[in-house]
């Protein structure tokens, strides 16, 4: 039985009110399973949460403040069933390489900074969302996502090398750094800090085998910090072992973003590639729990619900919040059946952080860097690095420099890096169209147009080619040059036109100005099947008129029986390809032309 909906005016409250697209499905059966999987996710994200703020570089207990309000905000603002929003890794380590050029991680300021960023990117969000430019993700390639991703996971362990080993990192060293440093001062390691950050990290790994349906988070910090307990029993006051200290149990406190002009422009110029990987993390996973429940996805309402989430999550104490794969799955396999959900895991996290907060103060730094080691080899997808460098090569490329330079540049900019470069690669392929020689298959009784090899011959007035791609201004200059290969501008050409979709301007004024050129030297040319977008272009734009409206032909059959009785008959009288079914007819009128031409006997 369903929970009654009052029944509204209008329809269009379901675009502001997306809980109307949904709550038709929530009856006391599904509202059960959606609280058992909100309890699930709730107690998933105490340990990530934690782990993810130290990637961060925030106070531990802001990342529980992360999957509070945001989860809750973007469960009932979005399209998605099983999304669930808070803190992630890729999010936390593009905030902490931003934010830690200006201010030293875990301060006042430097929570000030993160607060203010969420602002921006929540604001940056919600506009991109309300202009309905969800469309923007799809230019973002899954090789710069795997890229980024493999990238960001050797930074989360590079960030956690001093936690690990005990090492004192200086602040600011980048990745070549602190693994130099690391391996010049082997000797400096403190052994029982890595003991705890081992025992950690192989008890997540074994849990993770034999224990698939219990948190391994969970499991590998107990462990660690009864290692850590018992370290400290066996050298009492000459341990190396540093605690995260206790949380404060109460709600997320209320907050301010800082909007003076200088942060502001300080915090400007990463704001588009923390909102750009954000958006692409959430509405990628959005999609992937789509297709497991066989739901469609408004990526416009996904852009609105982040924005929403970060926007308002940044007056709860929330740094920038997006989409969990691991909540969202775990979400889904725990058997949600609304956003309530996700909903109920933002409200189920304030009542355990009230519960646990205190047993913070046991946690070990070590054992937070061992759990992160396992979640940075977790984001590195070999299936699909290895299914990436067998299939193309140009996604390796783009793989690869999005991979470097995530390790040696700033992150936002390896994300924009990524992203140009997926861009580029993809126009140097639409600005080269496919161009392909075609002639009728003389061993087929229909006579099929086919490819011909490129040692075959050709008829010397006739020409007829096929274009596959966009006739736009990148794409004219290797078009042209093409063309004339493959018909040089004494023949005719035609132009089997139903592979191209798009044409502008530029398109337009290379097929005029085509034409004008072949008709001086004595060839033509003619458009076969075009579509009607690109000949409403051509017709507005007064092209259609230099090129000659008797030029375009719906069939290729029509074309040929018309462009035929215009050729020079002398010279098909002296051919025999017989390429056409027309030939033999013009080559009889041909060697009749020839005989008369001939001089008579005396």
């Amino acid at each position: 039985m369903s929970i009654p909906l009052p029944v509204l005016p209008s329809i269009a409250w379901s675009s502001w009110l997306p809980p109307l697209q949904w709550w038709h499905r929530v009856t006391p059966s599904t509202l059960r399973d959606d609280l058992i999987a909100g309890l699930t996710g709730a107690i998933v994200v105490l340990p990530q949460g934690v782990a993810f703020a130290a990637i961060a570089g925030m106070p531990p207990v802001y990342g529980l403040y992360a999957g509070m309000i945001p989860a809750i905000i973007a469960a009932f603002f979005g399209s998605s069933w099983h999304l669930v929003s808070g803190p992630t890794t890729a999010a936390s380590i593009v905030l902490f390489s931003l934010l830690s050029l200006h201010a030293e991680p875990g301060s006042a300021a430097y929570v000030q900074l993160a607060l203010t960023m969420t602002f921006l990117v929540g604001l940056t969000q919600l506009g991109l969302g309300l202009l309905r430019l969800g469309i923007l993700v799809n230019f973002i390639s899954h090789s710069v996502v795997i890229g980024f991703t493999s990238g960001a996971a050797l930074l989360i362990a590079t960030n956690q090398i001093n936690h690990f080993f005990g090492l004192s990192v200086p602040r600011g060293s980048d990745f070549a750094q602190t693994w130099l440093l690391l391996v010049q001062h082997l000797e400096q390691i403190q052994w029982d800090v890595t003991t705890v950050a081992m025992a950690t990290l192989l008890s997540g790994v074994l849990s993770r085998k034999v224990w698939p349906r219990i948190p391994y988070m969970i499991v590998a910090l107990l462990v660690g910090t009864v290692v850590a307990w018992l370290l400290d029993q066996v050298t009492p006051g000459s341990s190396h072992i540093t605690r995260v200290g206790a949380l404060p149990a109460s709600l997320p406190p209320l907050s301010l973003p800082d909007f003076s002009l200088t942060t502001l422009r300080t915090l400007a110029p990463g704001v588009i590639a923390v909102t750009i990987l954000a958006l692409t993390e959430a509405i990628s996973i959005a999609r992937a729990m789509a297709l497991r429940s066989g739901q469609e996805i408004d990526a416009d309402q996904e852009f609105v619900a982040q924005g929403l989430s970060n926007l308002i999550g940044s007056f709860f104490s929330a740094y920038v919040a997006t989409g969990s794969f691991n909540r969202s799955g775990l979400n889904y396999d725990a058997g949600a059946k609304t956003p309530i959900a996700a909903a109920s895991s933002g409200v189920l996290l304030i009542i355990l952080v009230g519960l646990v907060a205190p047993y913070a103060a046991y946690l070990p730094h070590a054992a937070m860097a061992g759990v992160l080691f396992l979640v940075a080899w977790s984001l590195i997808n070999w299936h699909h690095i290895q299914h990436t460098l067998h299939s193309s090569h140009s996604e390796a490329v783009i793989m690869a420099a999005t991979f470097l330079a995530t390790l040696f540049f700033n992150l936002e900019m390896a994300i924009l890096f990524g992203v140009m470069l997926s861009l580029g690669i993809y126009l140097s392929r639409t600005a080269h169209p496919q161009l392909l020689a075609r002639l009728p298959d003389p061993n087929h009784p229909w006579r099929h147009f086919i490819t011909p090899d490129e040692e075959q011959s050709f008829c010397p007035q006739l020409r007829i080619v096929r274009i596959d791609g966009s006739l736009f201004f990148a794409a004219i200059s290797a078009v042209q040059e093409r063309l004339h290969h493959l018909a040089p501008p004494y023949c005719r050409v035609m132009i089997v036109a139903s592979g191209i979709n798009f044409i502008d301007l530029s398109g337009a004024e290379f097929l005029a100005a085509e034409a004008v050129k072949r008709r001086q030297v004595g060839g033509d040319l003619y458009l076969v099947r075009l579509k009607d977008r690109p000949l409403t272009l051509l017709e507005k734009g007064g092209y259609l008129h230099t090129i000659g409206m008797d030029h375009i032909f719906q069939s290729k059959k029509e074309a040929i029986e018309t462009i035929m009785p215009t050729l020079d008959k002398e010279m098909c009288g002296h051919c025999s390809l017989n390429l056409f079914q027309e030939c033999r007819s013009l080559q009889a009128v041909g060697g009749q032309r020839s005989s008369d031409a001939l001089p008579r006997a005396a």
